[in-house]
């Protein structure tokens, strides 16, 4: 039996950016550039951020998997391959309106190691669901 899910954000953002583009907006998602394996355009981080526009007319070949978003874009006149794991993603949302999602730290998916906690012991609330309204 599965103690822990996959990540639901590779999902929410493939929803998302279906749902931003059936509504005739410009996808745009927030990305940690300083996580670790992003490739982007560097000049155009700021605050350890960067905003990326992945709507159809700004990127070709878009790739979204469980793993990592890609494609391929200009950048002040210049082609780049763009790479972004999924869990760098800290938002994504419709340009014209804001409407989205804003990605809160997922738990690591490691286990506890065999008697790193003393049997029976529970942190409280631990096994109850952490679910939040987003606007």
């Amino acid at each position: 039996m599965l103690d822990q899910m996959t990540s639901s954000r590779p999902y929410l953002v493939r929803a998302l950016n279906d749902w931003i583009c059936d509504n005739d907006m410009t996808t745009h998602i927030v990305v940690d550039a300083n996580a670790d394996k992003v490739i982007v355009p560097r000049e155009f981080v700021e605050s350890g951020k960067i905003v990326l526009n992945i709507s159809s007319l700004a990127v070709e070949g878009l790739f979204i998997d469980n793993n990592f978003l890609s494609f391929s874009a200009r950048f002040s006149g210049k082609a780049m391959d763009v790479c972004v794991p999924i869990s760098s993603i800290m938002a994504i949302y419709a340009k014209e309106n804001g409407q989205g999602m804003v990605f809160a730290d997922e738990p690591t998916t490691t286990s506890p190691s065999p008697g790193s906690k003393s049997p029976g012991s529970k942190s409280k609330g631990a096994d109850k669901p952490n679910l939040r309204i987003v606007k």
